[in-house]
């Protein structure tokens, strides 16, 4: 019995030391769909859960939307949106999470966050840009447009990569968007047909990832992140933590 007690009381030290090791910062992962849902969320959480051990900052992970209130929201430095799809907060919820952003708060989204509450006026212009249409997973060059960021120091000036390449609703929503990586529509076949609907690519410039100071807070997206493989890969996992960093501290850039 006494061994027993040692044993639970000894879990009971390293999880506590674990948690004020990384209470620097604190993070929010939130991966609720009310619309398509990727199979690449489980290696996505995975490669967060991953990011908050090898950085040593605090991860709890939600599909429940409770979290999104003044009393929940108010102990994370940023809330990371993963894949997330449709209309998934209700009026309540969304205004807690905008004075969370008014109060300093910080948001990541990845991938689908930015096919997630189209009539919700707010988000869009923090997303920047709404996911309209992709063509076929295929392989294409990523052009860095801005180095000036953390987590980019692993990127070449060009990258041959695989992934969902989103084509974005234009124009912007926010015209204070820092665009970091495009992807060169020259490189792969932007035309895909579903239904009525045909993509027909955004022309020269299409951006896959950028970040803005936004309502008093911060706001990172990357469209890359459909493929799970992606989420063990180290460029993809320093940008990533990266933007996290960034919107969680608002530091980094030189």
């Amino acid at each position: 019995m006494k061994n027993k007690l040692w044993a639970i009381l000894c879990l009971f030290a390293i999880s506590f030391a674990s948690q004020a090791q990384g209470s620097g910062m604190k993070a929010l992962l939130f991966t609720k769909t009310a619309g398509f849902h990727h199979e690449s969320i489980k290696e996505g959480v995975d490669g967060v859960k991953a990011l908050a051990e090898r950085h040593s900052f605090q991860l709890d992970w939600h599909e429940m939307t409770n979290v999104f209130s003044d009393e929940g929201l108010k102990k994370y430095d940023v809330v990371i949106f993963l894949s997330t799809t449709g209309d998934i907060l209700n009026d309540e919820q969304q205004a807690a999470f905008e004075r969370y952003i008014k109060n300093g708060g910080g948001w990541v989204g990845i991938h689908a966050a930015a096919d997630t509450e189209y009539d919700w006026e707010w988000y869009t212009k923090m997303v920047g840009m709404m996911f309209k249409i992709h063509p076929a997973q295929q392989t294409a060059y990523l052009n860095v447009e801005d180095s000036n960021f953390p987590g980019m120091e692993r990127f070449p000036k060009t990258l041959l990569w695989t992934d969902e390449w989103y084509e974005y609703q234009k124009p912007a929503l926010s015209k204070n968007l820092h665009y970091l990586v495009s992807v060169d529509e020259k490189s792969y076949k932007p035309y895909a047909k579903w239904g009525d609907n045909e993509g027909k690519g955004m022309g020269d410039f299409h951006p896959i990832a950028w970040y803005q100071n936004y309502d008093g807070g911060r706001a990172f997206y990357t469209g890359l992140g459909h493929i799970g493989a992606i989420y063990k890969d180290q460029t993809f996992m320093d940008h990533l933590y990266g933007g996290i960093y960034w919107a969680a501290t608002g530091k980094g850039i030189k």
